[in-house]
């Protein structure tokens, strides 16, 4: 039998990818959704997720190369961690952006009603069996009928007369069984009205006179809340406002300490690595073991803490991320490293590397994986949460539980294998191979997602997230270690961070928030999909043309790459990697 032989200057780095992902994906991946609770639209959270890669893209290659030129990589990987749990944690008292829940009330068959737009396609909103009550507060503007039916009907003498109040309090019991919709049209059959001194009306409608009146509504459930809830401004409107900006800053913040602390951290470890970078796989499915298992926890207590209330509680969420990336600090100050290398000219040392074909090829290819990640990052979420809203409200009523799930698949059944098998995968194929069979995951992936109206049917395709997440970033960080010239490590993981993210998930996000708007969900997955399945017969067809040009397809171990960027002899760099 084999005997294990553990590493213990590498055991920290794997504390940090579990700690690090576990903070992360308690929080980050329900950001999309929390900002749509604030109030903004597919629209403004697509131009907030167009921002936050840029000012990654600015972070990454500028503090790579202040860590590379001045060696205080991990002064900056640990204050990096600090900053993005401030942050996090501000966002959580973010104020909420002005709302509107507005509806007609009016009299149906001697029967008080309140019709109102519904926001979501909820048609198939199968609501017949339940037999819970959900209760109201309204406050409708009084006309001239309105009053005389709460003077002579309601016995409220403030309204005889002239001179009455212009608004009018009450509150409303709805059984959910009788909350029907057609079309855009939801209506509210009224139980139970009572004043808010607590006595019950005992004819809401008069005989033979109409009320009809705008009313605001604020009830105690989520689902009947969100049925009707729509921003009070328009998107150009928000952009004004200091909520937006108040949120948006501290993503920023945020997201420059993320990106710090990832591209720095890798770079830290596969200078542990040293020369077999296929190793990189192994740390870093711990962090898919950390996200997986959170996420799936954070899901859960979300529904849980939020049963009952008019809204989600994503305080769990918050919470949660900050304990965990507080102890990442904590654990990653005990790392044994000392940066010892540096270049004379990084600058001049990264550039040249940038002009050979290949490397340009590789680029090409993180930006559109980046643009599919925008759209699966920030989207995938909102078209579970669409067509749950369609499949019931049963549906609904586990959705943030199903989103755990989601995660904890893409993880832990996922990611968390490829990540640990990448190196022989990227050793058996090649990294060009390699980049050719994410973008046909991608592409199937994506078209599923478009053809499948019930979202549990989701967690099988998760499993793809291994290849479509799990091994593109192995393929993708490892590819930029294996290229990078000695002293420029921080460095260039910044660089290619900037590109992914920076370039294509910026890109993504902007171009999935107005496809969403325009399109809806499924055929934006779709489009994208067919895209990324086009992309691939191109990646192929190039990669196969560079191999009749006699461009030679892998690198040698990273010490080398700068000066044998096309080696003939490739042996040293298959040793290392075995």
């Amino acid at each position: 039998m084999k005997k294990i032989v553990v590493n213990k200057q590498l055991v920290p780095m794997k504390a940090h990818y579990f700690l690090w992902n576990a903070g992360t994906g308690a929080l980050v991946s329900y950001f999309s959704s929390y900002a749509r609770q604030l109030g903004f639209s597919s629209v403004v959270v697509g131009f907030i997720y167009t921002i936050l890669p840029i000012s990654g893209m600015l972070a990454k290659p500028i503090f790579g190369m202040i860590a590379d030129k001045f060696r205080c990589q991990k002064l900056l990987f640990l204050m990096s961690q600090l900053l993005t749990a401030a942050a996090f944690l501000a966002i959580f008292f973010v104020p909420k952006l002005e709302i509107e829940r507005k509806g007609l009330f009016s009299c149906q068959n001697d029967t008080p009603i309140i019709v109102a737009n519904a926001t979501q396609q909820l048609s198939d909103c199968d609501v017949s069996h339940d037999d819970t009550i959900g209760s109201c507060k309204m406050g409708c503007d009084v006309n001239k009928n309105l009053a005389n039916s709460l003077c002579n009907e309601w016995n409220l003498i403030q309204y005889c007369g002239p001179g009455f109040p212009n608004l009018v309090y009450f509150n409303i019991e709805v059984p959910k069984s009788r909350i029907t919709q057609k079309k855009k049209q939801v209506t509210f059959e009224i139980n139970n009205i009572t004043l808010t001194d607590g006595s019950l009306i005992e004819s809401a409608c008069p005989v033979n006179q109409s009320i009809t009146t705008f009313c605001s509504i604020e009830c105690n459930d989520y689902y009947m809340n969100d049925i009707i809830t729509k921003p009070a401004l328009k998107d150009d409107e928000t952009y004004s406002l200091y909520q937006f900006w108040t949120f948006l800053i501290l993503m920023m913040v945020g997201w420059v300490g993320q990106a710090i602390a990832v591209s720095i951290g890798d770079a830290i470890c596969f200078q542990l690595l040293g020369d077999k970078p296929s190793k990189y796989g192994y740390q870093r499915l711990f962090g898919a073991l950390g996200w997986g298992s959170v996420a799936a926890i954070t899901g859960i207590l979300i529904d849980a803490l939020s049963e009952g209330k008019a809204e989600k509680d994503y305080s769990a969420a918050f919470y949660l991320a900050t304990i965990f990336i507080v102890l990442d600090f904590i654990v990653s100050s005990r790392l044994m490293y000392t940066q010892v290398e540096g270049s004379s000219n990084i600058i001049r040392d990264v550039g040249t590397l940038l002009l050979n074909i290949r490397i340009i090829s590789y680029l090409v290819w993180c930006i559109f994986v980046g643009m599919c990640t925008g759209l699966m990052w920030q989207f995938l979420f909102w078209l579970i949460e669409d067509l749950a809203a369609q499949g019931g409200c049963e549906s609904q009523a586990y959705v943030k539980t199903l989103e755990g799930l989601v995660q904890a698949i893409q993880s832990l059944a996922g990611e968390a294998p490829f990540f640990f098998l990448s190196g022989r995968i990227m050793n058996k194929i090649g990294h060009e191979n390699t980049m050719s069979l994410v973008l046909l995951a991608i592409g199937i992936r994506f078209i599923l997602y478009s053809v499948i109206a019930n979202p549990w049917y989701f967690l099988p395709i998760e499993l793809l997230n291994g290849i479509t997440i799990g091994l593109a970033f192995a393929c993708l960080y490892s590819y930029a270690s294996i290229v990078a010239p000695p002293g420029t490590e921080a460095t260039m993981q910044g660089v290619i961070g900037a590109v992914f993210e920076g370039i294509g998930v910026s890109s993504g996000s902007a171009l999935a928030g107005l496809s969403y708007r325009s399109f809806g969900g499924a055929l934006t997955f779709r489009y994208f999909g067919f895209a990324s399945l086009a992309l691939c017969v191109v990646h192929v067809a190039f990669q196969y043309f560079l191999k009749l040009q006699d461009y030679k397809t892998e690198y040698c171990i990273p010490k080398a790459a700068l000066e044998k960027l096309q080696c003939a002899d490739n042996q040293e760099y298959k040793d290392s990697v075995s």
